[in-house]
């Protein structure tokens, strides 16, 4: 898919897990200089922290993240001090420190004096000037953050075109939404509910001090319901009773209702040995939650055949089995066999602006061109998979977006090309600032739009 890979197998926020090891700060801050340095050459902060090495990667993630949740301030900040910036490098470094001087983790004076050691080890000529930008800021601390007060960028570190969409598509909403995206997002689980019942696997976790006993719930809930666990604190998922065995997975409570939603679409469970295709994958989330809650007949379908192991690796874990298939979706004659779908889950390609939370690096990698160009692929993929539906099916269209041009724009042009679509009753757009799962438990999920279609007789 087209967005940030997610990890399968930790928490997306380093803040959630242990802290970092004892390598000093100014190893660590060289890093996150790297780190951040790629992300503003267009590179994935994934792919960047997948190259540190092992010792390095939680302490460079963990100020990686809270770097780039203030980069737009932290730019502002850098432009004031230094009007012509240093090279890349040194930029990068300079960012970072003021990033996190304008937080809590460290103190500022240790902050300084480390990221100089760090820039001395590197880049040594640049060393004085580091030093004399960093005491400066804070010398005049307040009146440089007075002076970038009214800057929408540096007061909501994102681009001012995000900001703009997100005023047109939520003029209520926009600044709570920009808001929440400086979140540290909530670790969610999801049982698998062929090794037991959602209950016994929260007894599980107050039993191994994960979980309040208060969180246990009264009942058991409906299977054609999302069933999310949230827990008050991130764990490194080795700490996850029967993890290694497939007995939960972590996920998203936004995306915990895709398989129950398309399963249950009729009203009615699909029957055993129901034909569905998952287009778009990877990383096997949601395949593997549609295999765990039914006996289904799935093809995973990815392009891109590196993630798709990812796909694989996660089936092996749970102990399900699906056909794999790496392959363009909106190409389906060089991958169709001719057999139509009972039902499709199309999770589209997208601009990730809906989980902005776990991946900070997404708002500074996209630009506004991107939104229209995926709008392109979205429609393109739609309609290459719709005469793959036997009449009667469904497909279940999302994103993890928060914009309307990729979600219901998508939907209701869709609609107009396509007599024999149907919309259902379905979520729509979720948004982050909606705990629109379990209010009491501040179950606040990612940001994500649904549509379900049915397949009607031809031109009906």
């Amino acid at each position: 898919m087209s967005r940030p890979a997610r990890p399968s197998s930790s928490p997306s926020d380093p803040a959630s897990n242990s802290p970092p090891g004892s390598l000093p700060l100014w190893q660590l801050l060289s890093g996150c200089a790297d780190a951040v340095a790629a992300v503003r050459q267009g590179h994935s902060l994934t792919d960047v922290l997948a190259e540190r090495r092992p010792q390095e990667r939680p302490g460079v993630q963990a100020l990686s993240f809270a770097v780039l949740r203030r980069l737009g301030m932290a730019q502002a900040l850098r432009h004031k001090l230094v009007p012509k910036a240093p090279q890349p490098w040194v930029d990068a470094l300079l960012l970072s420190a003021l990033a996190l001087a304008c937080g809590s983790e460290y103190n500022e004076h240790t902050l300084v004096d480390q990221a100089v050691e760090a820039a001395k080890r590197r880049a040594k000529p640049a060393s004085g000037l580091v030093n004399a930008v960093l005491r400066r800021f804070l010398r005049e601390r307040a009146e440089l953050l007075a002076a970038i007060e009214q800057d929408p960028v540096a007061s909501f570190n994102h681009p001012a075109w995000w900001i703009t969409r997100l005023k047109k598509d939520w003029p209520e909403h926009w600044q709570a939404i920009l808001m929440a995206n400086q979140e540290q997002p909530p670790m969610t689980l999801r049982a698998n509910q062929r090794h037991g019942t959602v209950a016994a696997y929260r007894q599980r976790l107050v039993e191994a001090g994960l979980l309040p006993e208060s969180a246990l719930p009264a009942e058991q809930p409906p299977t054609n319901q999302p069933a999310p666990i949230a827990l008050p604190h991130g764990v490194p998922v080795g700490k996850l009773p029967g993890f290694e065995q497939g007995d939960v997975s972590v996920q998203d409570s936004a995306a915990q209702i895709a398989a129950p939603l398309l399963i249950h679409a009729s009203g009615q469970p699909l029957p055993a040995g129901a034909r569905v295709l998952d287009a778009c994958a990877a990383p096997g989330g949601k395949t593997a939650h549609l295999l765990e809650l039914a006996d289904l007949d799935v093809t995973a379908l990815d392009a891109d055949p590196q993630r798709l192991s990812r796909v694989n690796e996660t089936l092996q874990r749970l102990g399900l089995k699906a056909t794999t298939l790496a392959a363009d979706a909106s190409q389906p004659a060089a991958w169709w066999d001719g057999k139509p779908f009972d039902a499709i889950l199309l999770d589209a390609p997208c601009s990730a602006s809906g989980i902005v939370r776990r991946h900070p690096d997404v708002r500074w990698l996209r630009r506004e061109s991107d939104i229209t160009a995926l709008a392109k692929t979205q429609d393109a993929i739609l309609q290459a998979l719709w005469p793959l539906l036997k009449p009667g099916g469904h497909l279940l269209y999302c994103t993890c977006s928060v914009f309307k041009t990729e979600g219901q724009d998508r939907i209701d042009a869709f609609l107009q090309r396509n007599p024999d679509a149907r919309a259902l009753p379905s979520p729509g757009h979720l948004l982050p600032v909606v705990e629109y799962l379990d209010p009491a438990r501040h179950n606040r999920g990612d940001g994500f739009f649904y549509a379900l279609l049915s397949k009607t007789t031809q031109g009906a």
